[in-house]
């Protein structure tokens, strides 16, 4: 059983509805759940943390969440030692934005990559044109996923 810290950024909803989601469904495959959202990703606590699951949408031309800026500023400023967390990635984008398509999940993973966090598996990538509503990929990949932890 892990403890998932599920770190939502979020503009119009969908990826607190994704996180939502996951927390109504993981604890019945044996995961405890807790979800820091739109007050509460920007401040999100890593230490004592072993398992992290950023899921965040792109809004704009690219740019993270508002909600979720201050702990990718903290990240980067203060470039913490997070070997002891491992972590994954759900990005919700828009491919008609084809440069920027899911750049905020990758500007995530990057930054936890880069704080030396251990990725699992690989970044959940939903395109919001073929997949309106994300939810149900979101599950169908993390069902997977929390088989690697």
């Amino acid at each position: 059983m892990a403890k998932i810290l599920i770190i939502v950024g979020t503009e119009s909803g969908n990826a607190q509805m994704c996180a939502d989601h996951l927390s109504d469904n993981l604890p019945a495959l044996g995961h405890e759940v807790e979800v820091a959202g739109d007050a509460d990703a920007g401040s999100a606590e890593l230490d004592g943390r072993d398992v992290v699951l950023v899921c965040t949408a792109t809004h704009g031309d690219g740019e993270l969440p508002d909600n979720i800026i201050p702990l990718a500023e903290r990240l980067r400023a203060e470039a913490p030692d997070l070997s002891h967390l491992r972590y994954g990635v759900i990005a919700l984008g828009d491919q008609t934005y084809k440069a920027t398509f899911c750049q905020a999940g990758k500007d995530m993973d990057a930054l936890f990559a880069r704080c030396g966090a251990r990725k699992v598996g690989e970044r959940l990538e939903i395109d919001a044109c073929t997949q309106p509503l994300p939810d149900e990929e979101a599950l169908n990949w993390a069902q997977e996923w929390v088989t690697m932890l």
